[in-house]
């Protein structure tokens, strides 16, 4: 018999995981802050909890996909949801979060019987749609081990150490993505600014050491002016200052990731916060004014255009 799960949280992320998790024939409550996101699911086949712990009731397994740490910890253990649970039932928050407050949160459930793990993912809606997500897990082998078959309709499930170390490695996940959008902006900028045609300098890259996910898919939307997340600007600056509170508690210097940190910052005080993390771009070319990516208008989520500074 299948397990039952809830899903909490029908974000951008959260419903394609959820219709997967339902089109494989897991028995599926949902549940999100703002009910009529969970109409999609329903009308599948899924059913509806008014509050998440009506909807992790009698559940086996719970997943969480929620905006950051304080809104997981709110749900869990204000909000009911640990107490609705039975021992033995099993957490996996694939939200993004702070790798102590996973670890916290573990230990919390794990004082009730309840297992947890830490499942933060990579992808995009894309990767969510097609079940290709790039799971990071954290938590005991034997939790991980029966978790896996359930994981990997959503994606490649990978366990990387105990409770928090999925958290750690999504951090890194984020420098490394950071980074990469900054690479690219920066140099099909430079491109584009010295009289070459930034799409074909992006083509001649393919297949080269500068070839990425990110060259491909940021850079065509980079190109294109297209900035409707997405991965949103302003979570990912959420997770840059997990990065570097994780870098004080350890001890390390990360310079080029408190660089690229510091544009996701000025990038969402412009009004770039629920753009696209692609439109790091906007950031560059608002400090190298007057010079721009292509004439394409600006596709971009409202409240509009980015403000001067």
């Amino acid at each position: 018999m299948k397990p039952k799960i809830a899903f909490l949280g029908m974000g951008i992320m959260g419903v394609p995981m959820a219709e997967n998790l339902l089109g494989a024939g897991y028995p599926l409550c949902v549940w999100n802050r703002t009910p009529g996101k969970t109409a999609p699911l329903v009308v599948k086949g899924a059913r509806a909890g008014a509050t998440p712990a009506e909807a992790a009731g009698g559940a086996d397994m719970v997943f969480i996909m929620l905006s950051d740490g304080p809104a997981v910890g709110h749900v869990l253990f204000e909000q009911g949801v640990a107490e609705a649970l039975e021992p033995g039932a099993l957490v996996v928050d694939t939200s993004s979060i702070e790798p102590a407050r996973a670890r916290d949160h573990a230990a919390r459930l794990g004082a009730r019987g309840i297992a947890h793990l830490d499942a933060p993912v990579s992808g995009g809606p894309s990767g969510a749609a097609q079940g290709a997500l790039a799971i990071m897990v954290g938590g005991e082998d034997k939790d991980f081990a029966g978790a896996t078959e359930v994981l990997s309709v959503l994606g490649r499930p990978t366990r990387v150490g105990p409770p928090g170390a999925g958290q750690l490695a999504k951090l890194c996940n984020q420098v490394i993505v950071a980074l990469a959008i900054g690479a690219v902006a920066e140099g099909l900028l430079l491109a584009s600014s010295g009289g070459a045609d930034p799409a074909a300098v992006r083509a001649a890259m393919t297949g080269g050491f500068a070839d990425s996910l990110i060259l491909q898919i940021h850079g065509e939307r980079m190109i294109e002016r297209t900035f409707v997340p997405g991965g949103v600007a302003r979570l990912h600056l959420k997770d840059l200052d997990n990065v570097m509170e994780a870098a004080r508690e350890y001890g390390l210097e990360l310079p080029l990731t408190q660089g690229v940190r510091a544009l996701f910052a000025a990038l969402v005080d412009h009004g770039g916060g629920g753009y696209d993390h692609s439109a790091l771009l906007l950031e560059i070319e608002r400090r190298s004014a007057p010079a721009r990516l292509g004439d394409k208008p600006d596709a971009v989520p409202a409240p509009g255009p980015i403000r001067p500074a």
